[in-house]
C-alpha cells in the first residue's frame, strides 16, 4: 500500500475510525459552549474597525480629555405638523427628566430645541455603550425605554428616537437572536439540496452533521482567538462564518461522496473504497480548501480591522470544515456502511451512471466546435461585466442601509425636514491649544459647517483645544465626507496647528479610503495565489494563466449583472465600498475551487486518456458533483438575502449568482471548451503535454456515438 493510501487509510481503518469518532465528539462537547459566547466578542463600533494610524481614529482617543468616551448620542426628535403647542413642549420637557434615570444616560440630556418652522422638537440624550463584551446588545433596552417614554402620552404628537444611538439599537435587533434563524434557515437549504442531490432519505444526515460539528468547533476557536488575541469579530462576519463552513463544508462532502459511491461500486470491501476515495480525491480537496484559506488569508495585508479579521474567520471555518468532511465524515460512512444510500445502494460491479449521463452529452455536444463554444460564452460574459459601469459602491446612508424600515430610519426623516442635517452627530476638531482661535476661525468660515464651538468657549486641556461643529449634510452622506475632506486640507494647513478632524462622519469617510486601499492592495495578491497554487497542483503554466483568467470574467459578469439589479431590480440606493472585495475574494476563491475539482480529474484522466478525451470524461464524472456543490453554496449565500440588511442582502446575491455562473456555465462550459481546443498544450511546460492527443476529428466521431 502506498503511504498515500495508508494516510487516507486512517480516518476509514476497521479499529481507526471508532478512535476519529470519539476525538470529535470531545471536541463537540468542548465547543460547545465556547461557541455559544461568540456574540459577546462581537465588536461593532465602527471606529474600532480603522487602524490606529486613521486621523479619525486619532481623534476618538484626543476626545477621551473633553467628552465621555464610548458615548453615542440618542437623537429624539417630535413632530406636530401644525405646529407643536404648549402641551407638546412640556411633554417634551418631562421626558427630558425622565431619560435622565434612564440607566447608561450619562453627562447632561440637551432640549427640548425647537426647529425654525415650529413644528418639531429635538432632545439629545448621550448613552453609554461598553465597546467590550456585548455592549451593543445592551443599548437596545436603553433605546427602546427611551421610546417608551417618548411615545407614552403623546396626543397625536409624534416622536422617534433616531440618531447614532437609535440606529446602533435597530442595527443591533438586526443582529441580535437572527444568528439562529439564520443557522436554521441554511441548515433547511442544506437539506432540501441533499435530499435532491443524494436521493436518499438519510444519507444528507451525516454531511450535515460534520458541518454542524465543524461549526461549533470553528465558532469555539473564533471566539479564543477573539477574547484573548485580539482578533476583531462583528455581527456580519460571524453570519457569514455560518454560510461559509455550510456552504464549503458540504461541498467537499458531495465531492468526497461522490469519489466513494465510485469506488463502491470497484470495491467489495467499503474501508478499502473510503480509502481508495480519500487518496484519489483527498488531494483535490485539500487543494481547493488550502485556495480558499490562503485566498482569505491575504485580507491579513488590509488596513481596515473589519477586513482583517474577516480573513483568519473565514479561513478558520473554512479550516475546521476541511478537517472534518476528511476525517469525521470518513468515519461515519464507512461505520454506517452502503445502506446510508438507500434506496440507491451502490454494489459491486454495478455501472457507472455518469459515464452517459447528462455532462456526458454536454461534453459530447462540445467537442464538435470547442472554439466557438468558449469565444461565444467569452463575449456574453464580457457584455455582462459591463454592468459593473453601473455598480454605486460609494457607500450607503445609515437609513439606506435596511430593507425594512426601523424608527430609527422614520425619525431621520424628521430630522432632515425640521434641522440641520448633521445635528446631535457632531464634527470634531482638536488642535495644540496654542492654534485654538485660527482653527475656530477655519471651522467657522468653511461651507456646509454650522454651530461652531464660539470662540471664547473653546474648552482646553493637557495642551489641546476641542471644536466642535454642525453638519448641514447629512453625517453619512457623500456631501457630508466631501466637508470632512475640506476642512482637513483647510486645519493642516494651520502652522503648528496639528490639527485633527473626527467625529462618526470622518470615521465612515476613513473606512471608505481603507477599503478602497484594501481593494488595490488585496486583488492582486488574490490573484497571485490563486495561480501559484493552481501551477503548482496542476504543474503547468498555461492551464493557470488561463483558468485565472476565467475566474476573473466569471467575477465581472457576476458583479456586472448584480449592480443592475441592485439599481432596477431592488432599488437600492448603492453599495457599501467594501461589496466588490468581499465579493472578489469569495467567487474567485470558490470558484478556483471548483477549477481544482475539475482539473485535477481532467488531469488524472489525460494521463491514461490524452487531455481531450480526458476533459470529457473529467467533465462527465465532475459535471453532476459540481453542479450539486455550486448550488449548495449559492443557496447557502442566499440565505444571507432574509437578514433586513442592504449589504448582507447585496454580498448574498452577488455570491449566490456568481457561483450559480461559475457552476453552470463558467466551470461546466468555457473551461472545458478550452481544454478542449488547446488540448495537451494547457499542461505545458509538464511532460504531459508531451503525450499524444487525439485530434478534434477523432475526438467527434466518438461525440457522435455518445449523442445518438
Amino acid at each position: 500500500m502506498s503511504r498515500v493510501r495508508r494516510i487516507a487509510a486512517l480516518p476509514c481503518g476497521r479499529w481507526s475510525k471508532w478512535g476519529v469518532l470519539v476525538f470529535w465528539v470531545a471536541v463537540f462537547v468542548v465547543a460547545g459552549p465556547l461557541a455559544g459566547k461568540l456574540n459577546s466578542a462581537q465588536k461593532n463600533d465602527a471606529s474600532s474597525w480603522l487602524p490606529k494610524n486613521a486621523e479619525s481614529t486619532q481623534v476618538v482617543d484626543l476626545a477621551k480629555r473633553f467628552t465621555p468616551p464610548d458615548v453615542f448620542p440618542a437623537l429624539v426628535v417630535y413632530e406636530r405638523p401644525g405646529g407643536v403647542t404648549a402641551a407638546d413642549r412640556a411633554k417634551a420637557a418631562a421626558d427630558v427628566q425622565r431619560f435622565q434615570g434612564v440607566q447608561e444616560v450619562t453627562g447632561k440630556v440637551l432640549g427640548p430645541i425647537p426647529s425654525k418652522d415650529g413644528q418639531a422638537l429635538q432632545v439629545v440624550v448621550p448613552v453609554k455603550v461598553n465597546s467590550k463584551g456585548n455592549g451593543w446588545q445592551e443599548i437596545t433596552p436603553r433605546i427602546e425605554q427611551m421610546r417608551s417614554i417618548a411615545h407614552a402620552n403623546a396626543d397625536g404628537l409624534a416622536a422617534y428616537v433616531t440618531g447614532p444611538g437609535g440606529y446602533f439599537a435597530d442595527f443591533a435587533n438586526v443582529f441580535s437572536g437572527f444568528d439562529t434563524t439564520l443557522l436554521y434557515i441554511t441548515a433547511a437549504i442544506v437539506i432540501v439540496i441533499l435530499l435532491l442531490t443524494y436521493r436518499s432519505p438519510v444519507l444528507w444526515l451525516l454531511p450535515l452533521t460534520c458541518v454542524f460539528v465543524a461549526l461549533t468547533a470553528a465558532q469555539a476557536v473564533i471566539y479564543l482567538l477573539a477574547r484573548h488575541a485580539g482578533l476583531t469579530v462583528n455581527g456580519q462576519t460571524a453570519f457569514i462564518l455560518t454560510v461559509l463552513v455550510f456552504g464549503a463544508g458540504t461541498d467537499y462532502a458531495l465531492l468526497l461522496t461522490a469519489r466513494y459511491r465510485e469506488e463502491l461500486r470497484r470495491h467489495a470491501d467499503r474501508h478499502e473504497a473510503m480509502a481508495v476515495a480519500l487518496g484519489r480525491a483527498g488531494p483535490a480537496i485539500i487543494a481547493s480548501g488550502s485556495t480558499v484559506i490562503l485566498s482569505l488569508l491575504t485580507l491579513l495585508v488590509a488596513e481596515l480591522a473589519s477586513t482583517k479579521s474577516l480573513g483568519p474567520v473565514m479561513a478558520i471555518g473554512v479550516a475546521v470544515g476541511l478537517c472534518a468532511m476528511l476525517t469525521l465524515l470518513p468515519a461515519l460512512l464507512v461505520i454506517f456502511g452502503r445502506w446510508m444510500f438507500w434506496p440507491r445502494r451502490p454494489t459491486l460491479g454495478s455501472a457507472e451512471p455518469t459515464e452517459r449521463g447528462l455532462w456526458a452529452r454536454i461534453g459530447a455536444r462540445m467537442a464538435t466546435r470547442p472554439r466557438v463554444v468558449w469565444a461565444v460564452t467569452a463575449v456574453i460574459l464580457g457584455v455582462l461585466a459591463f454592468g459593473l459601469t453601473g455598480l454605486k459602491a460609494n457607500g450607503l446612508q445609515n437609513k439606506d442601509g435596511f430593507r425594512t424600515h426601523p424608527e430609527s430610519v422614520a425619525g431621520d426623516k424628521v430630522l432632515d425636514r425640521h434641522f440641520p442635517a448633521g445635528a446631535g452627530d457632531p464634527v470634531q476638531v482638536i488642535s495644540r491649544a496654542e492654534a485654538a482661535g485660527q482653527v475656530q476661525s477655519a471651522l467657522s468660515g468653511s461651507a456646509g459647517v454650522t454651530g461652531v464651538t464660539l470662540a471664547d468657549k473653546v474648552p482646553v486641556k493637557d495642551g489641546y483645544a476641542y471644536v466642535e461643529g454642525t453638519l448641514t449634510s447629512p453625517a453619512d452622506s457623500q456631501a457630508a465626507y466631501r466637508t470632512i475632506d475640506r476642512l482637513r486640507a483647510t486645519v493642516h494647513a494651520i502652522p503648528g496647528a496639528d490639527a485633527k478632524v473626527g467625529g462618526s462622519s470622518a470615521v465612515n469617510l476613513d473606512i471608505q479610503n481603507a477599503t478602497r486601499h484594501d481593494r488595490n492592495l488585496v486583488v492582486p495578491l488574490v490573484l497571485l495565489v490563486v495561480m501559484v497554487i493552481l501551477g503548482l497542483v496542476l504543474r503547468a503554466v498555461v492551464a493557470p494563466l488561463l483558468l485565472a483568467a476565467t475566474v476573473v470574467l466569471s467575477f465581472g459578469a457576476a458583479l456586472g449583472v448584480s449592480a443592475q439589479a441592485f439599481d432596477h431590480l431592488f432599488k437600492f440606493a448603492g453599495a457599501d465600498p467594501s461589496l466588490p472585495l468581499w465579493t472578489f475574494v469569495f467567487l474567485v476563491a470558490l470558484g478556483t475551487d471548483y477549477n481544482i475539482f475539475l482539473m485535477t480529474r481532467v488531469h488524472e484522466e489525460a494521463r491514461h486518456h490524452g487531455t481531450r478525451r480526458g476533459a470529457l470524461i473529467g467533465l462527465a464524472a465532475t459535471g453532476g458533483v459540481i453542479t450539486s456543490a455550486g448550488v449548495v453554496l449559492a443557496g447557502t449565500f442566499a440565505a444571507l438575502g432574509t437578514l433586513p440588511l442592504v449589504f448582507i442582502t447585496e454580498l448574498g446575491f452577488a455570491v449566490a449568482f456568481g457561483v450559480l455562473l461559475d457552476t453552470f456555465v463558467v466551470r461546466s462550459v468555457l473551461v472545458t471548451a478550452l481544454n478542449l481546443d488547446v488540448g495537451r498544450w494547457i499542461w505545458w511546460p509538464s511532460s504531459l503535454h508531451r503525450k499524444p492527443d487525439v485530434d478534434l476529428g477523432e475526438l467527434e466521431e466518438g461525440a457522435a456515438a455518445l449523442t445518438r
